[in-house]
């Protein structure tokens, strides 16, 4: 059952980043007879799959997310060289996602460097069809998270900056603060020896269980904002990008796996279960006094 789930689960995600890219590449300016944003659409999943092969064949999932982190690098760097008219809503995108990329995934890539392993791949990665819907479904989170910037950056339309985009700015400035500060303050946590095999229930953890993919929901909802306005057509379809990340966040492979791995690990300890009760598990909300 879980090859036939992994094989309707690679199918899928392919299927679903063929329609992005055909409907991201209307209205794109061409390259080498093809739109830009098919070109830069598809590094993603090429990255994924080729890091995929020496990542199966070890048996290591530590250069997964730094491979996320440079395919992002590579998308922008690629559209950046390729698109001569970019304009500053462009440009903004592009620092946007160049900064985000940079930030994430060198903090992920330490992380893991320091704990050794990442416990949602255990299992996984000794299974073939399920670690590959894992990388394809990486080149798939690559693809649709920046979606809509990529159409934006690559689009044939320039329209100057309005109230939208400085909402826009505004959250992506807030998101990603909120998922910085989040990850820090988990950061120092874990460096007291005290804190060991502890949970986080301090600074913005007081508030909800995940801060950080609040924030991460957040910044890439901003980014699709200041991409709307030269957006148009089926290039629209590329606005489920926030959505994407949303649904992945909360329903895949981020709040649902590590809250099955909290519930193991302290699902009996009182503390735990008022904190759970009391706390959200995404949305921040001011703790109850």
């Amino acid at each position: 059952m879980k090859k036939a789930n992994s094989i309707i689960g690679i199918t899928v995600s392919i299927i679903i980043g063929a329609l992005i890219l055909l409907a991201g590449s209307q209205g794109s300016i061409t390259v080498f007879g093809l739109p830009l944003f098919f070109v830069c659409g598809a590094i993603g999943f090429a990255l994924h799959w080729t890091i995929f092969l020496p990542s199966y064949a070890f048996q290591t999932e530590h250069y997964f997310d730094l491979t996320g982190s440079l395919s992002y690098i590579a998308t922008v760097i690629a559209a950046i060289y390729l698109n001569p008219n970019l304009d500053v809503r462009d440009l903004i995108i592009c620092a946007m996602i160049l900064i985000w990329a940079l930030r994430l995934g060198s903090f992920l890539f330490w992380r893991i460097k320091k704990d050794g392993q990442d416990k949602r791949f255990i299992v996984m990665k000794t299974q073939f069809l399920w670690f590959l819907l894992t990388w394809t479904l990486g080149g798939l989170w690559v693809l649709v998270t920046m979606a809509a910037g990529l159409a934006a950056m690559t689009s044939d339309t320039t329209i100057a900056l309005g109230p939208l985009a400085y909402v826009g700015i505004t959250l992506w400035v807030a998101g990603m603060a909120i998922e910085v500060v989040a990850d820090s303050q988990k950061t120092q946590f874990r460096k007291n020896p005290e804190n060991r095999d502890r949970f986080i229930t301090t600074g913005l953890w007081a508030w909800s269980r995940h801060p950080n993919y609040f924030g991460e929901i957040t910044l890439w909802l901003g980014l699709g904002l200041l991409a709307l306005p030269v957006l148009s057509g089926w290039q629209l379809a590329t606005m489920i990008s926030p959505i994407f990340v949303y649904l992945l966040l909360t329903k895949v492979s981020g709040i649902p796996l590590l809250e099955r791995l909290a519930q193991k690990k302290w699902g009996e300890d009182p503390e735990f279960i008022a904190y759970t009760k009391s706390t959200p598990a995404l949305i921040l909300r001011k703790p109850r006094t």
